[in-house]
């Protein structure tokens, strides 16, 4: 070996700026160019596979769209908003907020739109990225920023594509589509489904929701923010960070609570459902069908006002008996009934597995990830794994994702890459990954802890649950996990200064 094939001059080593990819320009995206050029770390680009940033909330325009954590958690801690209009905000005002943060941020800069990527090979200590326009790179560092539910999953149903009327995915709605007066069918009672059904049930002309399994769900306290209100945050920044505090602490002390064991408060969640669908859905058979057999918060808890006064209406029909097959009519299900349709919306939800997928990621001797996950991914604290150094994630596996801002969470996890960085820039280290037994000690401890959460005890059968059986979820108290990400524990990576690396390689990084 010569000596041009040992890396002895990384970015580390030789006090450079590392190159370092994001991929993905939605709420992770943003974030982590905000926060990487606060730290120090400036030589960034960033890939998004469409034409704006945003990612979920430039992806889903259905109708009711909102969001079920409180506006302000759900917000950068580093541009607190002191103008949402409602509690919860709405899908728009929402995808402006991501529109502004990025512009004002300079983030929009430095995004390569419709440029998406395909392959991402590790050539140690570097990586090489494939673009969906065939173009190459070499990057120190890859920080993937997909979200988790961005693959929309369509069922598998005999005959859908024969269906003669209009057939769309919640995520790629069709607003050319009139709703005025039609027959319309929602196959799905997730939290998107319920959404859509509170908003449009009142100008359908017939409104079909296809039922497999009934959800909890808890009343949206919703409300329109004063002007007063809204110039107070304007004038005084330390309510912003009031504000978001006490939501924050709000959801973590009950909600997460009660999911991963706190039983008094999981029977006070169990009562408030109770009564939401005693209050507002007077029809005691529509009850008994609305009903679910499940403990409450066993599946993603949806937080909606609309959707039960929405099925109750009389030109709302709540279908339970099993869907057979689409016909070009409308849907038949086992009773043998045809269901006539206008449209057909399928609120079926996401690939929950995906994450960076399906990007073809190679780690250290040709290692795939996919095939490493085989349909059950799992990571060294959501955010690494190993066999793929100076590979991070967010919002990756086994993260605390729930009714939670994700926002939180991804700030937390970006201070952990960070110190990583640091790590590396101090010591001079040409890569870093984290170990294979502390990645399964991690895990196994999850895999016990799950155990004794709602997501396991409570009867249910959820998209949380992967190849396994089990929930790909993390098992504690969410602010157990954010203390994590502010005290990394080096000793559970490997910590590599010499790397053999192909010649080629190192003349693209002197380049």
């Amino acid at each position: 070996m010569n000596a041009e094939t040992r890396i002895t001059g990384t970015w580390a080593q030789t006090g450079t700026q590392p190159r370092i990819a994001i991929i993905g320009a939605g709420m992770s995206g943003i974030a982590a160019v905000v926060k990487l050029r606060k730290a120090g770390y400036t030589d960034l680009t960033v890939y998004e596979k469409t034409d704006r940033v945003g990612g979920t909330w430039r992806e889903n325009t259905y109708p009711g769209l909102s969001c079920d954590v409180a506006s302000p958690w759900y917000s950068f801690s580093f541009a607190l908003n002191p103008n949402w209009t409602h509690r919860y905000s709405y899908g728009p005002e929402i995808q402006a907020y991501m529109e502004e943060v990025a512009r004002d941020f300079g983030v929009t800069d430095i995004v390569r739109f419709n440029t998406g990527i395909t392959d991402a090979v590790y050539e140690g200590p570097q990586w090489r990225l494939t673009t969906s326009r065939g173009q190459q790179e070499v990057f120190d560092i890859v920080l993937t920023a997909t979200g988790i539910l961005h693959q929309p999953m369509y069922p598998d149903i005999e005959g859908l594509d024969s269906f003669a009327g209009n057939c769309f995915h919640t995520a790629r709605w069709d607003h050319s589509v009139t709703l005025e007066g039609k027959r319309v069918g929602v196959i799905g009672t997730g939290s998107t489904a319920a959404q859509i059904v509170g908003a449009i049930t009142d100008k359908a002309g017939e409104m079909y929701v296809f039922q497999r399994t009934p959800q909890w769900m808890a009343p949206l306290p919703q409300k329109r923010y004063s002007w007063a209100w809204r110039a107070a945050l304007r004038l005084l920044p330390f309510l912003r960070k009031k504000a978001y505090d006490f939501h924050m602490r709000l959801m973590v002390d009950n909600f997460a609570a009660a999911t991963v064991g706190d039983k008094a408060k999981q029977a006070g969640i169990q009562k408030a459902c109770l009564q939401n669908i005693e209050d507002n859905v007077p029809d005691p058979e529509l009850r008994r069908k609305l009903t679910p057999d499940y403990q409450a918060a066993c599946k993603r808890l949806i937080f909606c006002s609309d959707f039960y006064p929405a099925i109750s209406r009389p030109n709302a029909h709540l279908i339970t008996e099993h869907i057979e097959r689409v016909t070009p009519e409308g849907v038949q299900t086992s009773d043998g009934e045809i269901h006539k349709l206008d449209v057909l919306v399928l609120a079926t939800g996401f690939d929950p597995g995906a994450f960076v997928l399906p990007t073809r990621v190679s780690g250290e001797n040709g290692v795939d990830l996919q095939t490493c996950w085989d349909g059950a991914p799992r990571a060294h604290r959501a955010v690494s794994v190993p066999g793929f150094p100076n590979f991070w994630m967010l919002e990756g596996p086994t993260g605390p994702v729930g009714n939670l801002s994700l926002i939180t969470v991804t700030e937390n996890q970006l201070d952990y890459v960070i110190s990583m960085l640091d790590r590396m820039r101090q010591d001079g280290l040409a890569a870093i990954a984290p170990k294979a037994e502390a990645f399964q000690a991690y895990n196994q401890a999850m895999g016990e802890a799950i155990q004794g959460t709602i997501w396991v005890t409570g009867g249910c059968n959820s998209w949380y649950i992967d190849k396994t059986g089990t929930p790909n979820l993390y098992p504690w108290m969410p602010t157990q996990y954010l203390e994590e990400m502010q005290n990394p524990d080096f000793s559970e990576f490997r910590l590599m200064r010499d790397i053999e690396v192909r010649p080629e390689l190192a003349d693209a990084s002197a380049g």
